[in-house]
């Protein structure tokens, strides 16, 4: 399991451009959470609510939404949860797995997978 700062740019559906912003890689974590403010703000709605289980075992329901993250230069559109405007945003394994990159805890880095199968 990674767990390390990263550059994040997030860009929501009526936005011209991305804004950078710092997550946490968490490989532990399924889906990339990002602060409901910040969301809402580039104009992401919430589509749906989601039950997630915490690690400490609690269950939790949180609006999802859906918008374009781009990560070493690769976008894409993936999944995102509304978090607390007070948490940090985080970097899930759902959206490394769509841009093809896996996490290099040793060297706090994202390596591209088809690197990996040389």
């Amino acid at each position: 399991m990674g767990v390390f700062p990263y550059p994040l740019e997030i860009s929501g559906p009526s936005s011209d451009g991305f804004l950078r912003v710092s997550a946490v890689v968490d490989t532990g974590s399924t889906f990339t959470q990002v602060p409901a403010a910040l969301l809402r703000r580039l104009g992401v709605q919430p589509t749906e609510m989601a039950r997630f289980r915490l690690a400490d075992g609690s269950l939790v329901r949180r609006p999802i939404g859906e918008t374009q993250i781009r990560i070493e230069g690769r976008t894409l559109n993936t999944i995102v949860v509304f978090g607390d405007d007070d948490a940090a945003a985080v970097l899930g394994a759902y959206a490394l797995e769509g841009a093809l990159l896996a996490v290099d805890p040793v060297g706090q880095r994202l390596v591209p997978t088809d690197a990996l199968m040389m």
